[in-house]
């Protein structure tokens, strides 16, 4: 069905060209699943946009063939890739919300695809649009057709998306990072959706990801991508249990799993022994009744139902869940960004919970509880140096200056691993990774006890997660601090947490040793989640 041989992709800069893809060459059959894995940067999502013919302003194709069914997608005038675009090849990209239009109810954008390639009319396009709505497994079709996207949840967009990409019947379907952002169990629901609809209409599909979990559950055949160029393909359970590529071994290694440590997700030479711990048997923080409600339409609408726990000294608690079970709310009122409607916050015997949000930024106790935010891109200023955003906590609550504060700072980027030459740099010029060290560095700088971790490596690659979830252990060994890691990815909680606490629907339902919980969970929903994570295969070490 599709050729790709010695395909070259760059891209125009004021420095020269960029070469994306360097000569990648393979081939998808009819019905085959092919899974491009590979990190940020690996030129896995430019390819597809080489297919589609949608490269960014300044990309385009160098050299090589990509042939679809007989056409050369390379030299077809726009016209016809205009059709071929939905009718025959279709994609799901990677963030649903930015993918819908958020001014156009989401009937409408999927009349807009149905009309532009024949399949409906003026009369019949509402029908075949909720039609398609109910393909996708949404509930209450009819209603989501007058729905804009901010109504609907990340789960229910995807399946939007999924809906007018599916909606004209195409041949092969692209899903570049399909669950970016999911959280574990819409995660599977949408990917068993993809799967069974693919199967069902006898399609041919592309799943491009950096989670080699759901590449193998999904995938016939994986292409694994470095650099712009292809170093190793085969089956899943072939190329992950025996890779032969130094590449293919590291991300393997690096992708967190039962039975793995967190050192063993560094390559070999970086695995030095892990500082002890010390868990104190005095409770830091007691989470006691602690309740949040908004006011709905109706009535009130609760956020958070009474649930309590404790983190003791020194101690990593998770916090594991489905999107809008109260996690980050939790968190949220816990660093005291949100006010309880009821219920206490003892930190150190001491109810935080009765100082109004507004005024805990000048309480003395705001150094000591400080935050990691899921999106480090987001959380730090545009217009500030990675310098700048991390003395900004020291002079606020510190009162550092001078010399004195540069020092801090130069000691804070090399406790995090932040070279000090991108001290200078603005949040643009940083990779994910570094960003995320500035996020970190910055939380600790005022020397807290307590360190809410909010999903701080969800939209990492593998390898660069490890290094930060080592961090991360290296930091609590060496600091003494206690952590409360919110997250969806019950493998890295396994890794870093020493208890964990499992919420639904604003409860929680399951609480206890991380061994415990994740060995012989007693509720139905801890046991759901767990077996909703996608596996990777372990690699085979030698005897």
């Amino acid at each position: 069905m599709l050729t790709i041989k010695d395909l070259k992709v760059a891209f125009k800069t004021r420095r020269g060209d960029v070469q994306a893809v360097k000569g990648i060459s393979f081939d998808l059959a009819k019905g085959e699943r092919l899974g491009i894995v590979g990190e940020s940067g690996s030129g896995k999502s430019v390819t597809s946009y080489a297919l589609m013919r949608i490269l960014d302003a300044g990309g385009r194709i160098k050299s090589g063939e990509a042939v679809y069914d007989g056409i050369d997608l390379k030299q077809a005038a726009e016209r016809d890739m205009r059709e071929i675009r939905g009718r025959e090849i279709s994609m799901i990209f990677q963030n649903p919300r930015a993918a819908l239009n958020p001014i156009r109810k989401v009937g409408h954008q999927l009349e807009d695809v149905l009309r532009q390639h024949g399949r409906a009319t003026r009369q019949n396009a509402k029908a075949k649009a909720i039609e398609a709505l109910e393909a996708v497994k949404i509930n209450e079709a009819a209603e989501r057709y007058e729905a804009y996207p901010f109504e609907l949840s990340g789960g229910m967009c995807q399946r939007v998306v999924i809906a007018i990409a599916l909606a004209c019947d195409p041949k092969l379907l692209i899903a570049d990072e399909p669950t970016t952002g999911l959280d574990i169990t819409t995660q599977k629901a949408v990917m068993d959706l993809v799967d069974d609809l693919v199967r069902a209409r006898e399609m041919s599909s592309i799943l491009i990801t950096h989670d080699l979990g759901l590449a193998s559950e999904y995938c016939d055949r994986i292409v694994v991508m470095k650099d712009g160029v292809i170093v190793e393909e085969g089956r899943p359970a072939d190329l992950f249990s025996n890779p032969r590529h130094a590449y293919t071994r590291k991300l393997v290694d690096a992708t967190p799993r039962r039975g793995a440590s967190i050192r063993s997700l560094l390559p070999e030479d970086q695995r030095a022994p892990l500082a002890a711990r010390t868990i104190g048997n005095s409770p830091m923080m007691e989470v006691v009744n602690l309740t949040k409600t908004y006011q709905g339409k109706s009535g009130p609408v609760y956020a958070v139902k009474g649930i309590s726990f404790t983190i003791r000294e020194g101690e990593s608690v998770g916090l594991v869940g489905e999107s809008g079970c109260g996690k980050s709310t939790t968190s949220s009122m816990i660093v005291r960004l949100l006010d309880p409607t009821s219920g206490h916050l003892l930190f150190r015997g001491e109810d935080i919970a009765k100082l109004p949000s507004e005024n805990f930024s000048r309480h003395p106790l705001r150094q000591k509880i400080q935050m990691v935010f899921q999106d480090a891109t987001d959380s730090l200023n545009p217009r500030h140096t990675a310098r700048q955003s991390i003395a900004e906590p020291l002079k606020r609550l510190t009162g550092l200056k001078g010399a004195h504060l540069g020092e801090r700072v130069e000691e804070l980027a090399a406790l995090t691993g932040l070279p000090s030459h991108l001290l200078d740099r603005f949040p643009h010029q940083l990779s994910g990774g570094q960003k995320a060290r500035v996020g970190i560095a910055r939380a600790i700088a005022p020397d807290p006890d307590l360190l809410i971790l909010d999903e701080p490596t969800a939209a990492l690659d593998v390898s660069i997660q490890a290094v930060v979830l080592n961090l991360l252990a290296d930091l609590r060994a060496r600091l003494g601090m206690s952590y409360l890691f919110v997250s969806h990815d019950l493998n890295v909680v396994r890794l870093l947490c020493d208890h964990v606490v499992v919420m639904k629907g604003g409860k929680v339902v399951e609480a206890g040793a991380v061994e415990t919980v994740m060995d012989t969970p007693q509720n139905p929903y801890t046991r759901e989640l767990l077996t909703a994570a996608p596996q990777a295969p372990a690699r085979k070490t030698a005897a």
